[in-house]
Parts: structure tokens; sequence; C-alpha cells
């Protein structure tokens, strides 16, 4: 995972920062109403040293009624507390939902090139812990920020009114207090954000081990992967101890700094009423602000901190937004493409991918896939196959060279479009959390059970869902994991005769299933290849030997090229060395 960037707040960092308010803009009435219960706390808070002052040298006439104000100042701060965490956090939740809901928009129509350079936990880790952040900073951390500036700034106004000599006195000691605070903020922050970055990163071994916890046991590796996160705890916990170490030794010098303000503040103010330059009424006074600025400067460094790791969440939840995605609306296309027949060409298409672009892995393809015919490619593995369909999907646009479908390039199509005109049968079905009629229907979201029970008998899967007690309600559990390969393939391909495609992709769709499984399900793939154009990726030559055609790749390239009958009469073939591995008995 790509380290994040240690750095002090400055003023372009706040700037983006501010980015996150245009979320809370639709929501302005009400935090203004929410801001204005802030300021009543933070009005309240500033006369409370002097009122608590006042009760401390109140005579006996007017004790009551210093202590009843005391109390009615503290019970309308309460109550306007009350109201205004209340709304920050309406405000708040809102504008987070709204947030997560435009990453996530944003985070699914991202390429294939973003997808591979990240890893899944890591998005999904970063994208939790960072909505947190800043939930955190818009109802507390933001608050709390400007309470104790207001604390610092008023109270240093308050007191100058009563001796501008005193009151200097106290400003020469409090900016020690601040440099070092901010000092130890930026140390606090990079632990801090150091800890979350692993975090991500244990979360992320959590997240892999799971979804894989077949293979996991399989191999039984459990005792592997406990001690591969047993170190990243570990770790983990390594530098947030080593981070609490700044943070005690900020703790202790802001005790010594604010106890020691307070005794330079009394002995300094006590030699003033010696002196007759302050009357003595006004020390205790002056020791409860200096008690209150203090707290706040030295509270203002855990706020720095908070506020430093809010931006920083706020500059990783941009940086998703601000990369390009693909030219795929959020709202549902009704675009429709008159007369499209699912013919394919590629002229002389070459292709590196974006992350190893000095790897050319197709080499000048030129290849034509004719309208509702059937083409199978063959050739061993990081031929290219793979690569092509990916192109077909237009998951990867061509480094050079030009895809055209029914003669017009593939730029020229609007991409949801031409994607919802294709449906993939892959070799690993993930299927999602859920039930079989869910998943049957993600083909089509709006089709109706009678079409998703015709889709399931196409695909021969209606008789052993029809076996299950629950039917088509039957929850596949995480990923399928609760069916059989056989019945997650039949489920897939459901799908697809959902979805009726013009263009259809199979990926070695039947290369880990058994003899049984694979006749059921080849049976219901050649139903479904009946008049569409299909792209098969097989190494069993004996599915595709009806195929149209059949195009043998190597090292990136197309070296032959025909029906199975011409390729196996064809000397020193490549087809034929495979088919007479295979074949043989």
């Amino acid at each position: 995972m790509e380290k994040e960037k240690k750095k002090r707040i400055k003023a372009g960092d706040i700037k983006k920062a501010m980015r996150i308010f245009s979320y809370i803009k639709p929501y302005s009435a009400l935090f203004s109403l929410g801001f204005f219960f802030l300021l009543i706390t933070m009005a309240a808070s500033l006369a409370f040293p002097k009122l608590l002052s006042n009760l401390m040298s109140a005579t006996p006439e007017n004790l009551n009624f210093s202590v009843t104000l005391l109390a009615g100042v503290l019970l309308f701060q309460a109550i306007a507390g009350f109201f205004r965490i209340l709304i920050f956090v309406n405000v708040t939740e809102k504008s987070l939902a709204n947030i997560r809901q435009d990453v996530y928009a944003h985070l699914i129509r991202l390429p294939m090139t973003f997808f591979n350079q990240k890893r899944v936990g890591e998005l999904n880790s970063r994208i939790a812990s960072d909505t947190a952040q800043i939930q955190e900073t818009l109802t507390s951390t933001l608050a709390e920020f400007l309470r104790q500036m207001a604390m610092i700034v008023g109270g240093i106004i308050i007191l100058a009114v009563t001796s501008v000599k005193l009151t200097l006195f106290i400003i020469a000691v409090i900016p020690t207090l601040m440099i070092v605070a901010v000092f130890f903020g930026r140390f606090i922050r990079k632990y801090a954000k150091q800890v979350q970055t692993e975090v991500a990163e244990s979360n992320t071994i959590v997240e892999e081990t799971l979804q894989a916890i077949q293979t996991v046991k399989a191999f039984a590796n459990e005792i592997f992967e406990i001690a591969r996160y047993r170190t990243k705890t570990n770790q983990v916990a390594k530098t947030a101890i080593k981070g609490g170490i700044y943070r005690g030794a900020f703790a202790s010098f802001i005790i010594i700094g604010i106890f020691g303000s307070i005794v330079a503040v009394i002995w300094f103010a006590v030699g003033m009423i010696h002196s007759g330059e302050l009357e003595a009424k006004h020390l205790s006074e002056f020791i409860l602000y200096a008690v209150f600025i203090g707290g706040s400067v030295g509270g203002l460094a855990n706020v720095y901190s908070n506020l430093q790791k809010a931006i920083g969440a706020t500059e990783d939840l941009f940086s998703i937004l601000d990369t390009e995605i693909e030219p795929i609306s959020t709202e549902e296309s009704t675009e429709v493409i008159p007369d499209f027949s699912g013919e394919i060409n590629f002229d002389n298409v070459k292709f590196a991918y974006p992350n190893r672009e000095d790897v050319t892995v197709l080499k000048g393809i030129n290849l034509e896939v004719e309208a509702g015919k059937q083409v199978a490619l063959v050739g061993s593995s990081g031929a290219g196959k793979s690569t092509i369909v990916s192109l077909v999907l237009r998951f990867y646009n061509p480094t050079s060279g030009t895809i055209y479908f029914d003669g017009k390039p593939a730029s020229a199509y609007d991409l949801h479009t031409l994607r919802n005109l294709m449906a993939v049968v892959p070799q690993d079905v993930i299927l999602f959390g859920g039930s079989i009629k869910e998943n049957i229907a993600y083909g089509k979201p709006t089709a109706t059970e009678e079409e998703i029970i015709n889709a399931a008998k196409k695909a021969n899967a209606h008789e052993f869902i029809s076996n299950f007690p629950e039917g088509y309600k039957t929850e596949v559990g995480e990923r399928g994991i609760q069916l059989s390969g056989g019945q997650r393939q039949r489920i897939a391909i459901a799908r697809a005769v959902l979805k009726n495609p013009k263009i259809l992709v199979l990926d070695e769709a039947t290369s880990s299933l058994d003899s049984e499984s694979e006749s059921l399900v080849q049976e219901a793939l050649d139903n479904l290849m009946k008049g569409r154009t299909s792209i098969v990726i097989a190494h069993r030559l004996s599915t595709i030997k009806n195929a149209h055609r059949i195009v043998v790749m190597e090292d990136g390239k197309i070296i032959e090229s025909g029906t199975h009958q011409e390729l196996s009469n064809r000397a020193e073939g490549k087809y034929k060395m495979l088919s007479q591995l295979q074949f043989m008995e």
C-alpha cells in the first residue's frame, strides 16, 4: 500500500479540505442554526471564569444571586450544547451519506487500470476510515477548535480590560506553549497516519484470507495467515506505542506548562498587588482565565492533530473523486443501437497494459468475428486470449490500432450501451451474496419471475434449483460458496440468457467442471450461443470442435486460423499438436 504523505497544514491543504463543505451547502440553513448554538456555548464558556470569580468573591448579600446566575448560564450552555450537537450530527450524517454515495458511484465507474493498481481491502478500509475521520471532525473537532480559539482570544481581551501589564505577561508565556503544541502535533500526526495506514493493511489481510478461505484451508495455511496477521498487528502496535511516547511527552509538557504558567502568573500578580498596580479581588479572575487559556492552548495540539488527519482523509477521498472515470452515466441509459448485429473487427491492434507499458501483450492483431458466429481462441497461457476479451469488453483501449463493432470504431459507441449488449460467462463465477433469483436477475434487474424461470430452464439450472427446499429463494452464500462449481456456472449462464446479449464471451466456462456438470453446462452454452456473436476461450478443445472459426494464438500473435477440420489437417500446425495431445487416449 502506498504510504501517505506527511506534511503540515498549509493554506493549500485547507483550501482543498474546504471542498467538503460543498456537501454541507444543501443543509446550510440548518448548519447555520447549529453554528448559532455553537456561538452561544462559546460565549458561555468565556463568561464562566468571570462568573466563577464573582462567586468566589461574593458577599453574603449577593451570594445567592451570583450562584443563580452561574447556574442559569450553565443550564443555558447545556441546552445550547445539546441542540448544537444534535444539529451538527444531523447535517454531518446527511452530508456523509452524500459523500459515500458520490465516492462509491465514482469508484465503481473507474477504469480497470485503477483497480489493477489498488487492492480491494485497501480501498474499502480507506473509505470507511476516512469518512469516519471526517464525521468526527464535522461533529466535534471543528466545534472544539473554534471554542478553544474563542477561549484564548476572548480570554486575553477580557483580561486586557483589567490589566494590560499582567495580560502581556500571560501572552509572553502562551506562544511558547503554542509553538511546542504545533511541533508535537506534527509528530503525533505522523504516527497516527502511519497507524491508520497499517491498520488498513491488516484489514486487507483479513478480507483477502476470508474471501479465499477455501484456498487457505486447502493449503493448510491457517498458521501462516495467523503469523502474517500477527506480524502486521504487532507492527501497528509498535508504531502506535512509539506515537504514544510523543503523546505522553506532550501531555507531561502541558502539565508542566499549565501549572508553571499559573505559578508564574500568581507570582507576577502578587508583585503587582504589593506595588498597588492590581487589586487583590482581580487575582482569582486572572488565575481562572489563565487556567482556561492554558487548557485551551494545550487542547489545541490534539485538535490540531485531528484536523490534520481530517485534511489527510479528505485528500484521500477527493483523490479518488479526482481520478478520471469511464464515460458511464449514473442514470440508466435509454440509448438503443438500431440493427446492431455484433460483428467485431480488430484492425492491427497492439496493446500493453498501462502498469506494464514495456511489455507488448498483443502484437498487431487482425481478427474478424462475423455476426452470429462462434470464434474460439486457443493457445498457451499468456498468449493474449484474455486480453482480446478485455479489449472487446472495453476494459482497456488499444495502444494502437482500432476495434470496430458493426463497422464503426468502438469509441463511437456509448460505453454503457455497448457493454449492455454483451454478456460474460467466466471460468470462476463469483455470485453476489443473496438468493439464486437475485443472482439470475442481475442480468436483467427488471425481469419477471417467469422470465427468470425460463432463463434457468434454458441454462439447465431449473431442476437443481427446484430441488432446494427454498427454490429460487435459496441463499447462495458468500461468493456462491454453498453451490457447486457446475451449479454456479449454470446460474451464470441463466444470467446471460436473461440479458439476451448480442455478443457473448465465454472464458473457459467448462474447464474446471466434472464430466457430468460439463455436459449440462456445455449443452446450456450451445443453446446460449445460437444466433449470437460468441468469443470462446477454451483449453479443452473438445468443447470448440464445432466453432465456426478457431484462432490459435502465441506470444500475442495469431499464428493459425480455421475450422477444427482445417487446422487438424494442417501438417506441423500448433492446433494439430494440441489436438493430438488432448485427444489421444
